[in-house]
């Protein structure tokens, strides 16, 4: 077969090209499934750049535009591109370089032409515009699940361009309008018009999760460039769930995973979240509207194990939005009082197989909840397992991920639960402090993790048989370079009664020994203090850093 189909592509530089050419890669192409991929891929490397490069070549060069009307080529355009993007999803064992040479084989210059071209034509339907779409929507999957170290020149071009001169375009706010109507003609769903909003969106979406500092300095403006338009569309439609297409659903995926990586804390920033919501019933008005698109049962059965499909991406954004919300503002009670939003939340996380849906699900009931509630949780007792599990397994892979998931994620994740009670007792019971001793040399908030964990006695026992890691952490809590590390170095030893009168906490306990040290999260700022106020009040020496609160 590997010879065949090296041979059918060594004709598509024939002029004029036969479909039959077409045909038969397309009928090759289709026949590879998920078990025969890896060795097709790998013995017909140079024959896929070919084509990689031929097509980028087609639709960029104007010159082959007898093409834009003839279905063969348009079918083996979709064919490839359902080949690409099934080689970006499903087949993680194909090296990273191989999948990033042949998804990635364009130039800067392609680019800029085919952009010109969309520019320039006047046929809203174009079928440019629909295939260049699907390669820029390949791209940026690849780049959402494989986020480059250092951006790489194309991408950054791709996006540079894409945000000045589409997203913050008066055609982008042209077509934000249309979708504001209740009642939406399909006629509006023109290849260009899906092209800005889920396209263009996407693309940012995935160049902004790795690269937010390439737009903070007009985030801002972004932030309000669509605040209202997109409050708004999510309102309207949020309540018509039912009567959406399929175009308008993935308008809406992609509108609400621009607005994740908008208001997401990448950067801690919390001014851009507070520079959404104008008033605070926009907060729960906003949270509800989430909540029916998060809840639609239709969704749920759809849902794939991959971020494949927009019922999975909508509902993956949406917790992703919801987590922005319950980290960066006061609405615990909110979500405590409201049982059926806890229901709805517990009943998606059974019922995912989307295992980052799940993660997210975990993050906003641990924020929100109680620890006798979140105990109390059905899904509570899977949570341990379905952690280590995953973190295990990254931890075991040589790129140090879990599917898609990379293990620092995960690690967050985990982090977000370790302050519950029953957790830390589930991590004492399965034994598995030594697996964060383990990646504690890696990965440095995995003290922030053991330092939680060691409020736990069985913890504290499992830390003192350790000699090795105790002398460890004596040496990082007066060596170590991170601030935080000396912190949470200091923080486990503490808790373990070790050397409390010898050791020095920080700079600003002057060598003073310590009755209490108080533990905090950053949205109880307000409640530490008082704390500290009344603590002190009564004799008690108390540890509280305040430069340390955020």
């Amino acid at each position: 077969m590997e010879n065949k189909f090296e041979e059918l592509v060594g004709k598509l530089d024939i002029f004029p090209l036969s479909v039959d050419i077409l045909q038969q890669i397309s009928l090759i192409l289709k026949e590879q499934d998920n078990e025969c991929l890896y060795s097709f891929v790998h013995k017909s490397f140079d024959s896929l750049l070919v084509v990689e490069r031929w097509i980028w070549k087609v639709l960029s060069d104007d010159c082959y535009s007898e093409w834009n009307n003839d279905e063969h080529y348009q079918e083996f355009f979709y064919t490839f591109a359902s080949f690409n993007k099934n080689l970006i999803l499903n087949n993680d064992d194909i090296e990273l370089n191989i999948k990033t040479t042949l998804l990635l084989s364009v130039s800067t210059d392609q680019v800029s032409s085919i952009f010109k071209q969309i520019n320039q034509t006047n046929n809203d339907n174009d079928m440019l515009i629909t295939i260049a779409s699907l390669w820029f929507d390949n791209h940026s999957c690849f780049i959402h699940y494989n986020p480059p170290s250092d951006v790489l020149p194309v991408t950054d071009h791709i996006n540079q361009y894409i945000l000045h001169n589409y997203l913050l375009s008066k055609q982008y706010k042209t077509y934000l309008n249309e979708l504001l109507q209740s009642v939406i003609s399909q006629s509006v769903f023109t290849a260009k018009m899906l092209f800005y909003i889920r396209t263009c969106s996407f693309s940012i979406f995935s160049y902004m999760g790795a690269n937010h500092h390439k737009i903070s300095c007009i985030a801002d403006e972004l932030v309000r460039w669509i605040r209202d338009d997109y409050l708004q569309i999510i309102h309207v439609h949020s309540r018509t769930i039912g009567l959406w297409s399929k175009e308008l659903l993935a308008c809406m995926t992609q509108l609400i995973a621009f607005a994740v990586v908008l208001w997401c804390p990448i950067g801690q920033n919390k001014v851009l979240i507070n520079a959404l919501f104008v008033a605070e019933q926009s907060i729960y008005d906003h949270i509800e509207d989430l909540m029916r698109i998060i809840d639609y049962k239709p969704f749920h059965k759809e849902m794939k194990p991959v971020r494949s499909n927009d019922e999975t991406s909508i509902i993956d954004a949406a917790l992703m939005i919801l987590m922005v919300i319950v980290r960066t503002q006061n609405v615990s009670w909110f979500f405590r009082s409201n049982v059926s939003i806890q229901n709805a939340l517990t009943t998606l996380a059974e019922a995912a197989l989307y295992d980052e849906i799940c993660l997210h699900i975990y993050g906003i009931l641990s924020e929100v909840l109680s620890d006798e509630q979140f105990k109390n949780l059905k899904i509570a007792d899977s949570m341990g397992g379905f952690f280590f599990n995953m973190l295990e397994q990254a931890w075991q892979h040589p790129l140090k991920k879990y599917k898609h998931s990379q293990i620092e994620h995960l690690l967050r994740g985990f982090f977000n639960l370790s302050k519950h009670d029953f957790i830390q007792q589930e991590t004492a019971n399965m034994k598995k402090i030594s697996l964060f001793i383990e990646m504690s040399e890696q990965y440095p908030i995995v003290y922030d993790i053991i330092w939680a964990l060691s409020f736990n006695h069985d913890i504290q026992q499992q830390l003192r048989s350790n000699p090795s890691f105790i002398q460890k952490l004596s040496q990082l809590a007066k060596e170590s370079d991170d601030e935080q590390v000396r912190k949470t170095t200091h923080g486990i030893l503490w808790n373990l009664e070790i050397d409390h009168q010898d050791r020095s906490i920080s700079q600003s306990t002057k060598q003073n020994t310590f009755d209490i040290m108080i533990s905090y999260s950053h949205k109880e700022k307000v409640l530490c203090k008082q704390l500290y106020d009344e603590l002190t009040k009564s004799g008690y020496r108390v540890w509280i850093d305040f430069d340390q609160m955020h």
